[in-house]
């Protein structure tokens, strides 16, 4: 379950569900595996959890939050899960929903934590400070999480550059440009190239290798588009070698092209190239929704 992340020195909506429930997904079967408290740690973002009689209450706070505030935020929840719903319901629960009517409890004491900026309920903080130096909660390494819940969904690991999760920055005018340009040049190697196979097998398949520079070409050119507009873990050696396929297939094509068609294309090339380099990633701020 996912919920809203908030500026910093708040807390945010925490959801509670049975623990290892089959039917709540596998991130929540997999809370089995970890132990009753815990911090799962990330770069601007924790997720903190606590396990108590078979249920499950985590929390993404930023990282700028005391521990302890965002452990007594989890310990106020249990108490008012624990006061609303009984074992035996817990018990009988096999999917999250019976549990849907407890959010608007979630949100009352979301609100009151973001405005008092401490416990509200039973737990003081410095019972929970006292608590943690006592029993400090396990680290658990966010890959090791990342990697567990993409095996148990069936999917594969993402690397840190998948750009499943970035956003680049907004299409330039250059930008657009550069992609008609593109276009321009891959249709004008698409044509040649299929125009000159007809030639090609009427000549013994002598022109061979221009049909190959031709395609080649028009494929260096669509590629460079869908690397402008999508953000690519390697960007800058794929730009490089895109653009050297580029130069190459042309300057091999110099006796089907004259010079300035050549420099047109090559042109074309290094400007799609540098608009690449020089598009950078989409600052994200901490207020984001679902």
């Amino acid at each position: 379950m996912d919920s809203p992340c908030q500026p910093p020195q708040t807390l945010n909506t925490t959801e509670s569900f049975r623990r290892g429930s089959s039917s709540s997904g596998p991130s929540v079967r997999q809370l089995a595996r970890f132990p009753d408290r815990g911090t799962v740690k990330g770069q601007e973002l924790n997720i903190y959890f606590v396990s108590s009689e078979g249920v499950s209450y985590m929390t993404v706070c930023h990282c700028s939050l005391p521990v302890a505030k965002a452990f007594c935020f989890l310990e106020d929840l249990r108490w008012e899960f624990t006061a609303c719903f009984n074992s035996t319901v817990v018990a009988l629960a096999n999917r999250p929903y019976p549990f849907l009517e407890f959010d608007s409890t979630i949100q009352k004491l979301k609100q009151q934590y973001n405005q008092s900026g401490g416990p509200a309920l039973e737990v003081t903080l410095a019972e929970v400070q006292e608590d943690l130096r006592i029993h400090p909660p396990q680290i658990i390494d966010l890959e090791e999480v990342e990697l567990t819940n993409g095996i148990a969904n069936g999917h594969m690991e993402q690397g840190p550059g998948s750009g499943q999760n970035v956003r680049l920055e907004p299409v330039t005018a250059p930008g657009i440009l550069s992609l008609v340009l593109n276009i321009v040049c891959a249709s004008l190697n698409i044509i040649r190239g299929v125009h000159l196979i007809e030639y090609t097998f009427q000549d013994d398949y002598e022109g061979i290798w221009n049909v190959v520079a031709f395609l080649l070409a028009f494929v260096c050119c669509v590629l460079q588009c869908h690397l402008y507009l999508f953000h690519s873990s390697l960007k800058k050696h794929k730009s490089f070698t895109l653009l050297s396929a580029i130069v190459l297939c042309n300057l091999y094509l110099l006796g089907p092209r004259n010079a300035w068609q050549l420099m047109f294309h090559i042109s074309v090339a290094s400007l799609s190239t540098v608009l690449t380099l020089t598009r950078k990633l989409q600052d994200r701020t901490n207020d984001c929704g679902v």
